[in-house]
């Protein structure tokens, strides 16, 4: 059985609440689980110690019996320090789109153009 630790959404429209739950991963996202480890609420600031709240010995419990965490709860893991850092890196990211290159072409050859034109000896 493929095991995840994952998010499970709760409470109503614009107010979210998430489970922290262990469950396998072909069921649907609020669906069954096998077992419930901690909340997140993300409506509380970042600084809150209420924000993240986890069972630590049941998450290695489930870690060490094979369940994947998803990369939110990765994330946690990690500012928890149950885990060790992952190195993320998205090379893709910071290049500029087709378009974007595009345009500074188009910016980079008129300003050359303007300025062939303006080094040009005037002709009377």
């Amino acid at each position: 059985m493929a095991m995840k630790i994952r998010l499970a959404r709760g409470g109503s429209k614009k107010r979210p609440h998430y489970s922290i739950v262990a469950t396998d991963s072909r069921m649907p996202r609020d669906g069954r689980f096998l077992e419930k480890l901690g909340t997140y609420n993300p409506l509380l600031p970042k600084d809150d110690e209420n924000r993240v709240k986890m069972d630590a010995e049941r998450v290695q419990y489930w870690l060490s019996h094979g369940a994947q965490p998803s990369d939110r709860i990765a994330r946690m893991l990690e500012a928890a320090g149950l885990r060790e850092k992952a190195e993320r890196n998205n090379p893709k990211k910071g290049t500029p789109g087709k378009n974007a290159t595009d345009r500074a072409e188009q910016k980079a050859a008129k300003a050359s153009a303007a300025a062939e034109a303006a080094n040009a000896p005037a002709e009377d």
